[in-house]
């Protein structure tokens, strides 16, 4: 019974630490702060990505705008969808290939 009751308070332990963030980078807090500001929580680890790789003050300034509007009600779509119309998605999907092209010469220069 003393099994049972140490295994449900470590149950307990892990969920209230899951809900805890932990920041070691900038762009992490930015992330995180650009979730908070659009109520889009679920997605968060889109935001830090997009923070770091496209740099957090011009998304925090976006995102700031979009919460003004209140007539917006998928502010994350909106976000996603401006980002786009500002051409800041394609420099993440340009970076994401040259990564992914080197990768592969690495691994058949290895071979």
């Amino acid at each position: 019974m003393d099994d049972l009751v140490k295994a449900k308070d470590y149950l307990k332990e892990l969920k209230k630490r899951s809900k805890e963030s932990h920041v070691y980078h900038k762009y992490q807090l930015e992330g995180l702060e650009i979730a908070d500001i659009l109520g889009d929580r679920k997605h968060k680890a889109l935001y830090i990505k997009l923070a770091k790789e496209l740099g957090g003050e011009k998304l925090l300034q976006i995102a700031k705008t979009i919460r003004e509007d209140e007539k917006i009600e998928k502010k994350g779509a909106y976000f996603m969808w401006e980002l786009k119309n500002l051409g800041l998605l394609n420099k993440i999907k340009k970076s994401n290939k040259n990564k992914n092209r080197s990768l592969k010469k690495k691994q058949k220069n290895a071979n």
